[in-house]
């Protein structure tokens, strides 16, 4: 029953204040029929990612894991017309597809999509001094997380925004002694923030239609 009332909360609200057009709508069918994993954002979710992106007055946006592109359209649309959005994504069928919707969107413009392993691409954005990012939006392999946020700490400046999703888990998070490597690098990069001179961050746990789960929202501060 607690699903179902959070499928049918989450779709009373997005009815009202949140709108997919053709482009959401056909990177989300698009990726459905390519047989990617459904770990996209949720809509209203999305929205949040794009008004985060406009409170922050955000120029340049980094995105480490793109999947379909869903997330990435919804950032990419809360830039101005001279903003830049780079996204990170290891598969490259999923790049493929992501770079059509993309494509579709008419962002081509706006977004640099990079096919290949984040911890490798990350340092190039360092060497090419593609910094600092205004936003930072960590949803990729969980294990990773500390490295993509020492990374993300290197590539922003103060009043940058980072954003670490999925990282309630279904609650398992507060497992220690849980032998999910997924749990234990969101634990890891949770400590790391909290430990950070230059962080000041909170979690909200969510649930809705993609179930139970939650975000890490952190400042940089200096």
């Amino acid at each position: 029953m607690a699903q179902q009332t959070w499928t049918a909360v989450d779709d009373y609200f997005n009815d009202l204040l949140v709108e997919e057009d053709d482009a959401l709508l056909k990177a989300v069918a698009s990726q459905d029929a390519a047989g990617l994993p459904p770990h996209h954002v949720s809509p209203n979710q999305g929205k949040l990612l794009s008004l985060l992106a406009t409170l922050r007055g955000a120029r340049r946006i980094l995105e480490i894991g793109t999947l379909g592109g869903y997330s990435t359209i919804w950032l990419a649309r809360a830039l101005p017309a001279d903003g830049r959005l780079v996204t990170l994504e290891a598969d490259a069928a999923y790049a493929a597809v992501a770079a059509a919707n993309i494509s579709h969107a008419g962002l081509d413009g706006i977004v640099d999509l990079r096919v290949g392993r984040a911890v490798d691409s990350l340092p190039q954005l360092a060497d090419e001094e593609q910094g600092p990012f205004d936003l930072v939006f960590i949803d990729a392999d969980k294990p990773s997380n500390p490295v993509y946020l020492e990374w993300a700490l290197q590539l922003t400046r103060p009043g940058s925004v980072i954003i670490g999703d999925n990282v309630v888990r279904d609650g398992a998070v507060v497992d220690a002694t849980s032998a999910d490597p997924r749990v234990q690098g969101v634990r890891r990069f949770t400590e790391l923030i909290s430990e950070h001179p230059r962080l000041t961050a909170t979690t909200i746990q969510t649930v809705g239609s993609k179930g139970y789960d939650g975000f890490t929202l952190a400042l940089v501060t200096r």
